[in-house]
């Protein structure tokens, strides 16, 4: 049977064919998510970190060893159909190839972790400003001075994502994106950045620095690459990640997780 064509599978073929961009503002409707896979002598410890930090990995579904398909999106195959990975050698980023088939392994179990894109087309319909899209740029990511609570090996600190958010609509953004806690939920932190660790918000520890205007305040939510900075922290051996900001686009409807 055909696969139906839907703005999901199309925004896939992209990634396929070369396409490489952040995905944020793309597939508008449909579910986002982070992907980190781990040799499976190394996923308890990855599952345990999840579960321990939920905030920051909501895992939508773990994937059996070896296995390239996704039940959120049947067809995709999870080693092409990304615009960008990370290859990831004892605890260093040594490739961020556009597919990572060369490069798998039959060991590997691949994690699929709620993302924050998912609710910026709430945001927008709510009226919030969602600055990243509006300017075609990556969300803003930083690594805070929170720690995550640590599992077996891994460890390492929070990675939030930021969105300036005009002072009177900040509960309304707290409102739309706690209805989906699959997706990162509530922000963790409203406010000073400094409160976070984070001592220029020009200066991002991943993705692109965005402005925050008069009256605006800027609003951050837990970011799954968190487990990328535990991955660096931690030094495993070996791992495959998206690169940050370049999401896994699924077939799952944003409604499904209301």
């Amino acid at each position: 049977m055909a696969t139906i064509s839907t703005e999901a599978t199309r925004a896939r073929a992209a990634f396929r064919g070369g396409l490489v961009v952040p995905t944020a503002g793309r597939a508008s409707g449909y579910v986002q998510a982070n992907l980190v896979a781990v040799p499976a002598d190394r996923a308890y410890d990855m599952l345990l970190f999840a579960q321990r930090n939920p905030r920051s990995c909501p895992i939508l579904e773990v994937v059996d060893a070896g296995c390239v398909h996704s039940a959120l999106a049947p067809e995709a195959d999870l080693r092409t159909d990304l615009p960008r990975y990370r290859v990831w050698r004892y605890g260093a980023v040594t490739d961020e190839p556009t597919d990572v088939v060369d490069v798998w392994r039959d060991d590997l179990v691949t994690f699929v972790i709620g993302c924050s894109f998912t609710f910026d087309a709430g945001l927008a319909r709510a009226g919030i400003p969602v600055r990243h899209v509006e300017l075609g740029r990556n969300v803003p990511m930083y690594v805070t001075n929170r720690r995550c609570r640590s599992a077996g090996r891994l460890d390492g600190p929070l990675v939030v994502s930021m969105r300036p958010i005009p002072a009177a609509l900040v509960a309304r953004a707290v409102t739309v994106s706690a209805a989906l806690p699959a997706m990162h939920g509530a922000p963790v932190h409203v406010g000073a950045p400094s409160e976070l660790g984070v001592a220029d918000l020009a200066r991002p520890d991943y993705g692109d620095a965005v402005p925050v205007g008069p009256g605006e305040v800027p609003v951050f939510w837990a970011c799954g690459v968190t487990p990328q900075a535990a991955l660096a922290a931690s030094r495993l051996p070996f791992a495959i990640t998206h690169a940050p900001g370049h999401m896994f686009v699924t077939d799952a409807r944003v409604e499904e997780y209301l």
